[in-house]
C-alpha cells in the first residue's frame, strides 16, 4: 500500500534500525520505545489489522508468532519473559494500519498498560 509507513519501510523508502528480515517479515526498533526492548514485527504483505486476516492468512499469523518468539529470545527475553502487543484499530490504540506486533521487555511490565 502506497501510503502505509511500515509499507515504505519494508520497500526501504524509509530507514529503520533492523533486526531481522527475511521474504515474508520484518523486525525493527520502535522508535519511542517504551522498555529496554522493544521491537516491532510486521509481516512483508499489507494487512490492515488482525480483524483483518483471512482464512489464507493463518499459516502466516502462526510463523508472525513463531518468529515474535524467536526473536524475543534472541533478544535477551528468555529468562524473565517479554509483551507481546498487536493493537487493533482506534479503539486499541493502533496508529499504524499495519498489521505488527510490539515486543517489549528488559524490565518489569505493569498491568493495565494504562
Amino acid at each position: 500500500m502506497s501510503d502505509c509507513i511500515f509499507c515504505k519501510i519494508v520497500a526501504g523508502e524509509i530507514p529503520s534500525k533492523k533486526i531481522y528480515e527475511d521474504d515474508e517479515f520484518l523486525a525493527f526498533h520502535d522508535i519511542t520505545p517504551q522498555a529496554p526492548v522493544h521491537f516491532l514485527l510486521i509481516p512483508k504483505k499489507h494487512i490492515r489489522n488482525i480483524m483483518e486476516l483471512e482464512p489464507g492468512d493463518i499459516d502466516l499469523a502462526g510463523r508472525l508468532l513463531n518468529k515474535a518468539q524467536e526473536l524475543a529470545k534472541e533478544q535477551g527475553c528468555t529468562e524473565k519473559g517479554a509483551r507481546f502487543v498487536i493493537n487493533c484499530k482506534s479503539h486499541g490504540g493502533q496508529t499504524v494500519e499495519h498489521l505488527h506486533i510490539h515486543i517489549l521487555g528488559g524490565r518489569f511490565l505493569s498491568w493495565p498498560p494504562g
